[in-house]
């Protein structure tokens, strides 16, 4: 059974929001249902919300991105000393006053909200949750990143397709510029696997839960930014080598990107997908920022 503490109560009774007839007698109360459009999919599994409860309520500030009707944000927010969601969908707040009335809705686009400006007043440690929307997982994390310097810990869910992405390692099928740059500034690991049918209405996909940890770099702000252009410009076209992708992508000619590949000790058939961070920081330093 939910841990009782997890429980709002409304109208005299205690509300589950992961037991699905609940749920739906919550979601229909407020004249609600899952939006397509934004991606929704509601949490409904007990286990779940355990693990991403566990992983983020021992911060003093958890900031939520996507809250929905409150399935996460109605525990965590009983646990945390300072609870700001941010929603787009201005019609679930009703449901979020009475599952979460302790925290601080903010209806504003996290795509376009600054998040360090919104974390930097809140007590430290700061960590932020989110149900990732699969059609804007790239974005979010993109934005998330650029916000590690204000928090200690990002507890995230997403399709678990871009999860096997995010935690591929060198060599591995699934390497691409989003491993190598999120690997980058984050210490990743899996929290746990999220079936398809932890969800109401459920995807057509599974999902994976990854804790990010903030990694400190001792580079400059310039030198990070040119290392991301580079990884991508290494990415551009997975099946040419590293020689290739550099001659079109950097405006170069071959003999050129070959003695850049020769100085940081790859042969001159070296795919991006194969490099370890440290040799995307050895070509970083040799290649003159573009």
């Amino acid at each position: 059974m939910v841990a009782e503490r997890w429980l709002f109560t409304s109208f005299g009774k205690q509300i589950n929001l992961t037991d699905l007839g609940q749920l739906k007698k919550f979601l229909a109360r407020h004249g609600l249902e899952a939006d397509k459009s934004l991606g929704q999919h509601f949490l409904i599994s007990e286990s779940a919300v355990e693990s991403i409860v566990e992983a983020t309520a021992s911060f003093a500030t958890v900031l939520e991105i996507g809250p929905g009707p409150g399935v996460l944000t109605s525990p965590l927010s009983q646990r945390v000393e300072r609870y700001v969601a941010l929603e787009v969908d201005t019609s679930v707040a009703s449901a979020l006053k009475e599952s979460a009335p302790s925290a601080e809705v903010r209806f504003e686009d996290a795509l376009q909200a600054d998040l360090a400006a919104i974390l930097r007043p809140l007590p430290q440690p700061r960590a932020i949750v989110s149900n990732l929307p699969y059609y804007i997982t790239g974005p979010l994390l993109a934005k998330i990143a650029d916000a590690r310097a204000e928090i200690s810990r990002a507890v995230l869910m997403m399709q678990r397709e871009v999860g096997t992405r995010i935690l591929s390692r060198p060599g591995g099928s699934a390497r691409g510029a989003l491993s190598v740059v999120l690997q980058r500034q984050f210490s990743i690991e899996r929290l746990i696997d999220v079936p398809a049918k932890a969800f109401h209405p459920p995807p057509k996909v599974d999902s994976v839960v990854l804790v990010l940890t903030p990694r400190i770099s001792d580079e400059s702000p310039e030198f990070e930014r040119w290392l991301d252009r580079l990884v991508h410009f290494g990415f551009a076209q997975r099946r040419k080598t590293l020689v290739n992708n550099f001659t079109g992508g950097l405006r170069v000619d071959r003999l050129t990107a070959e003695g850049w590949i020769e100085s940081a000790g790859l042969t001159e058939m070296a795919r991006a997908q194969e490099l370890t961070e440290e040799q995307w920081v050895t070509l970083a330093r040799l290649i003159p920022p573009r």
